[in-house]
Formats: C-alpha cells, structure tokens, sequence
C-alpha cells in the first residue's frame, strides 16, 4: 500500500494517539477529528453531541478510524454517567457514518471502536464474532453503538468493528490501573480468580487497527484480542514474575466494587473471547501471551 489519507476520531485516547503516532511514522497522512474549531491544517472540527461534522475536512481519506466514546473505565458509572457513555458513542459514531456516506467519494473503509462487553458474561465458554450479545448494560450498549453506524454500510462503505478486549498498557484502561498496584505489592487476584480475561498488548491493538484498514476483504466484527484468553489468576501470576512483586493477596470482590464501581463488573465478568477474524485474514500477534504482553507495557 502507499501512503494514505486517514481521519481519526479519539486521537487523544490511549489507542487513538498510538494509532497516529504508528501512521505518521510510515509516512501516511492523518488528519485527526477535534472538538474544537480547527487550528491547524491536520485538524477537522466535528461535535458529536451536535451531530455535526465537517466533512469537507475528510474529502481524500481512504480510511476513517472512529475510536472517539466516553471512557468506560474514566469515571463511575452513575446512571448520568451511563447516559453519556451509551449517548457519545451511539451519537458520534452516527454523526461520523452520516458524515462518510455524504461524500462524493467515500473512504474505502470505516473501521468503527466496540467492545468485547458485547459478549456479556461468557464464563469459560469461548466465543468468536459469531456469537450473540450478552445481556445487561455493556451488551446491549454495543449493539447499539455498532447499529448506529448504519448510514455508512448502506453507503456501500467496507465497515468493520474493532471489539477491542482489556489493552494492556501503563498509561490507561483497567492495565493503567492495576499496575501501580502490582508494584506497590499490592496486587493479587480479583475476586474468585477464575474468570477470563481477554486482553491485547497495545502494540498488537495498534497493528490490528492497521490490518483492518488494509485487508480487503474483512468486515463486521473483528475481535482485538490475543489468541490465548487467560483467567484473573494467571494474569495475576504473570505480573508478579515480570514486577519481581509476591502477589499474595487476593483482592476481595467487595473491595474491588469500592474501587471500580461498576466497572468492577468488567474485570470481575469472565470473557473468554476469540479473535477468529483477525487469525483467519492473516494477521500476527507481535505479544500473543499474557507475560509477552505485560513485558511490552
């Protein structure tokens, strides 16, 4: 492929500026949705809450990336706060759709942000993308989010949903999180330690956000996660040999809903999720194991 015009929404978010930086550094071209009336050439104003998107400002772009949604794991989930969660992601990722579609030309391909939390509580049950939406409040908030987008797949627009598992990294998300803890010795496993968590290495969201922007022939769900789901219990063993840190406390559930709030449902829930797309249109994880991972964060 050569070098490309690509739009990104949530540029700012842990995987957005990763994403950009990775682009950029190949020589593509990225022009990066704002919030804000635009200051400089590789900047395009839009508001999602308004629905409003200046889509002269993606005139050229053969892929748009759309990652922009309130944070899951930022605050907790008061029911003001679910509102907003469920409103920024069903409004902007309509408002982009919308957006795409108008165009003349449109982009080849819109690779739209999901979650796992489609999936529900899976237990140790594995799935793929073939699997029905789970119940409760994540389920059916990501049906919904991936629904929203519709206007760019009657527009004949390849669109695919990155249903993105736990990213491992430093710098944010629940990983953000527990890692000051590991180090300070305070980690242990959460809960029961039986559930599964499907977790994928920064670097490995990154280069599958890439593949989906250039295979072809993928679209629908794509699940970004490693191939090897592992349970609460052996994450917490691989962070204790990569820190050098005993992780002899268990955290008990009651304190973890302390920390977390709701989002204590997310890293409690077990999600033994697959990533049979991204396996079967060929592309290859740099840090496929929980201990590969955490060493690269």
């Amino acid at each position: 492929m050569g070098t490309m015009k690509i739009a990104v929404t949530g540029s700012t978010g842990l995987i957005g500026s990763a994403l950009v930086q990775s682009l950029r550094t190949d020589g593509h071209e990225v022009v990066r949705l704002v919030r804000h009336p635009s200051r400089s050439a590789d900047e395009v104003e839009w508001d999602p809450a308004r629905q409003y998107v200046d889509a002269r400002g993606l005139l050229g772009c053969e892929a748009v990336v759309h990652l922009a949604g309130a944070g899951i794991a930022d605050h907790r989930w008061t029911e003001a706060y679910k509102r907003e969660i469920r409103e920024s992601r069903i409004l902007g990722t309509a408002a982009i759709a919308e957006a795409v579609a108008s165009l003349h030309t449109p982009p080849r391909v819109l690779v739209c942000g999901s979650a796992i939390g489609f999936y529900g509580d899976t237990g140790d049950r594995a799935v793929d993308e073939n699997a029905p939406p789970g119940d409760g409040f994540l389920p059916s908030l990501c049906v919904d989010w991936e629904e929203s987008a519709s206007a760019a797949e009657e527009a004949g627009v390849r669109t695919v949903f990155a249903r993105t598992g736990l990213v491992v990294s430093r710098k944010g998300g629940a990983w953000g999180r527990l890692f000051p803890l590991f180090r300070a010795g305070l980690g242990g496993r959460l809960g029961t330690g039986r559930q599964y968590w499907s977790f994928i290495a920064l670097h490995d969201e990154v280069a599958a956000l890439r593949h989906l922007i250039d295979a072809e022939s993928v679209e629908g769900p794509v699940n970004l996660t490693a191939p090897t789901p592992v349970t609460n219990r052996e994450v917490t063993a691989a962070m204790g040999r990569v820190l050098h840190r005993p992780t002899p406390f268990p955290v008990p559930t009651a304190a973890l809903r302390a920390v977390l709030g709701d989002l204590s449902e997310d890293v409690l829930s077990s999600q033994r999720v697959l990533p049979t797309q991204l396996l079967e249109t060929g592309f290859t994880f740099a840090f496929p194991t929980i201990e590969e991972a955490i060493r690269s964060a």
